[in-house]
């Protein structure tokens, strides 16, 4: 079965797990949540999917919306953390089994402490 954008998280986790930088600084990679992980870490949920048909039966160019949090013990790593996620996915290419993301554009970002963490939220726009 062909992937679609649906499994866009796929791309991003390759390039996170494969990214020397942001593997020196976090634990782990989680898709969407985690209650059992050792700071620092970061965790991506897909929290948009924009569906751009075509006329033909092929599933078009969506575009899908990736939140991604690192989460740290201190301000500062968890900083640290967000500035090598930025530098590994934005303006970025990629690919997973034969699923293309074609763009991959940092748009918007906050902070939050929450569960005795400091959490860098990143939103980023991806295109498949």
């Amino acid at each position: 079965m062909a992937k679609t954008s649906l499994s866009a998280g796929a791309v991003i986790r390759g390039i996170l797990i494969a990214d020397t930088d942001v593997m020196r600084i976090a634990k782990k990679v989680f898709p969407v949540v985690t209650d059992k992980a050792e700071l620092p870490y970061v965790a991506y949920r897909r929290s948009r999917l924009e569906h751009n048909p075509t006329k033909a039966k092929n599933p078009g160019a969506d575009t899908v919306q990736i939140d991604i949090n690192c989460y740290a013990a201190t301000y500062e790593k968890s900083i640290e953390l967000a500035e090598a996620v930025r530098a590994a996915l934005d303006y970025v290419q990629g690919e997973k089994d034969g699923l293309v993301m074609r763009s991959c554009t940092l748009v918007d970002g906050e902070e939050i402490y929450e569960d005795d963490a400091y959490v860098q939220c990143l939103t980023f726009q991806v295109q498949i």
